[in-house]
């Protein structure tokens, strides 16, 4: 199976000490979307970091409504989460990783104070936010603006997703390199602002292969 994002690159000077941009929202934001275009328009020294939440909550894992069921959910995404990033950097092999998702939007979702979430996981905002370049947060849509429920995990109203999305907002806006974009009704104009929001971090040698005008 190839990790790489799906262009081929003539670049031989690509250094591959990743970097990581986390790409953020609430539900129903478009995360999953962007990312499967930028995987297919973006070059082999890119890579895509699927969401443990998914992966946790697809295979299984109860997903129930206590405090308690809903704190282990995210340990366990956190740790997931964590490894998952911790793989990617050990293989030096490529130059940008786009995370669905960052070690911090479980915040967003934890049911308790922020203190408690971490010292449950040993970390603070300032260890977790040096590990990204930069964060870019996909706003969540109104339901008027195109929220909808299609995802079979995603539970959530357009209320509930609103305030998750503002929740998300409060942990990462202090970001020295925090970057908003807004929804609205044409949802390529959204891909558009995420990929010229992304293509700033992408290496020099690598821009040569970009090709968003022929999405």
């Amino acid at each position: 199976m190839n990790y790489s994002c799906e262009k081929n690159c003539n670049s031989q000077s690509v250094s591959t000490q990743t970097r990581m941009i986390v790409v953020t929202g609430g539900p129903g934001a478009g995360k999953t979307a962007v990312l499967e275009i930028m995987r297919k328009i973006l070059c082999e020294h890119v890579t895509v970091i699927p969401e443990a939440a998914s992966i946790l909550f697809g295979g299984g894992f109860w997903r129930l409504k206590s405090d308690s069921a809903r704190k282990s959910a995210q340990r366990a995404i956190f740790h997931v989460q964590r490894e998952m990033q911790n793989l990617v950097l050990g293989e030096s092999q490529w130059a940008l990783a786009l995370c669905d998702r960052g070690s911090l939007d479980g915040l967003a979702y934890w049911p308790g104070e922020a203190e408690e979430f971490y010292k449950e996981l040993n970390t603070t905002a300032e260890k977790e936010f040096a590990k990204y370049a930069a964060v870019i947060h996909l706003r969540t849509p109104s339901s008027e603006n195109g929220y909808n429920l299609k995802n079979p995990i995603r539970i959530e109203t357009a209320e509930e997703a609103a305030q998750i999305d503002q929740r998300i907002s409060e942990v990462w806006k202090t970001h020295p390199h925090y970057i908003e974009v807004n929804s609205s009704r044409d949802f390529m104009a959204k891909i558009y602002r995420s990929y010229m929001a992304i293509q700033k971090f992408i290496p020099e040698g690598c821009r040569a292969n970009l090709e968003m005008e022929n999405v």
